[in-house]
């Protein structure tokens, strides 16, 4: 997924073109940094907030049974609670937890975002993918919108 050399950062993110649907890709050297990368890459997909917004802290463990999984289980929350309590995150922190993992994320009101793009409504589990590779960690996912 990553090339070693001029240009390569150890941790990071993209899109990649998928018809109809949003994909990204993520990589960084932990699985729990990797796991934030795609969180970061969706969000980017569809809002710019401002660096200096307010924001609240919400904590939460997400339990899952692989790694596949488990990358599907923390975006599932985020797009819960845009949906639920209408707040984007502007930052997210994963640290492991036996069965799982745990998540702050630093929650903004979504007033304060501006939308650039379709918003994820589900993930899809065809083509998910967690696992360690020869930089780190690297994922894939594909988010229906």
């Amino acid at each position: 997924m990553t090339d070693v050399g001029p240009g390569w950062s150890p941790r990071g993110h993209r899109s990649v073109p998928h018809t109809g649907d949003l994909c990204v890709e993520a990589w960084a050297p932990t699985r729990e940094e990797c796991i934030a990368e795609a969180a970061r890459a969706m969000l980017g997909s569809f809002a710019d907030v401002p660096p200096d917004v307010s924001w609240v802290a919400r904590e939460c463990t997400v339990p899952a049974d692989d790694d596949g999984r488990l990358l599907a289980a923390v975006l599932e929350e985020i797009i819960y609670r845009m949906d639920a309590a209408d707040e984007l995150p502007v930052d997210i922190a994963v640290a492991p937890e036996p069965g799982g993992v745990g998540v702050i994320f630093k929650m903004a009101d979504s007033s304060t975002a501006t939308q650039t793009g379709a918003v994820p409504k589900a993930v899809a589990l065809h083509g998910l993918r967690l696992a360690p590779d020869a930089h780190g960690w690297s994922c894939r996912v594909t988010l229906d919108v």
